[in-house]
């Protein structure tokens, strides 16, 4: 009788049944939307704001045989990707005259911070035409700011 009870409270696709099972809609999303933001806040890390543009400094935990260090990786995010508990982003940096990427979880515990060094101003959400281009034209304008967030400063 209880899982009648169940069937009832619950909002079931009728078009579902073409496709040969009732589907619950809203109840898995809803439940998994929830999980995900439980493990966030478990994880209880501190992620700044940052958007594509910015040059941040990403330090990664490295484990070499059984020594363990902290590698700093300083570069242009060029591609964020916002996916709950699998987001990621970006970073490209020129080494020795090479571009080099790579991408990054947010929540990965190889992460040991991230810091935003530059915020840039950009039109795009993803800047992979930076990879194109090289020297001056590849650098990016930073945002400076407003004039009205100077006065609020000085006024405080």
């Amino acid at each position: 009788m209880p899982a009648k009870q169940l069937q009832d409270t619950r909002n079931v696709n009728p078009d579902a049944a073409i496709f040969g099972a009732a589907k619950i809609v809203g109840i898995q999303m809803n439940l998994i939307q929830t999980l995900e933001a439980e493990e966030i806040a478990r994880l209880n890390k501190t992620i700044p704001e940052f958007a594509p543009g910015d040059t941040v400094i990403v330090s990664v935990n490295v484990v070499e045989g059984t020594r363990k260090r902290v590698q700093a990786y300083e570069g242009v995010v060029i591609a964020k990707r916002n996916r709950g508990l699998n987001s990621g982003f970006t970073v490209r940096k020129i080494s020795s005259g090479e571009g080099v990427e790579r991408t990054f979880q947010t929540y990965s515990p190889l992460i040991a911070s991230i810091e935003v060094k530059r915020r840039g101003d950009v039109r795009r959400a993803k800047l992979y035409y930076l990879r194109e281009r090289s020297g001056k034209s590849a650098r990016i304008k930073e945002k400076l700011p407003s004039r009205v967030n100077k006065a609020a400063a000085t006024a405080a």
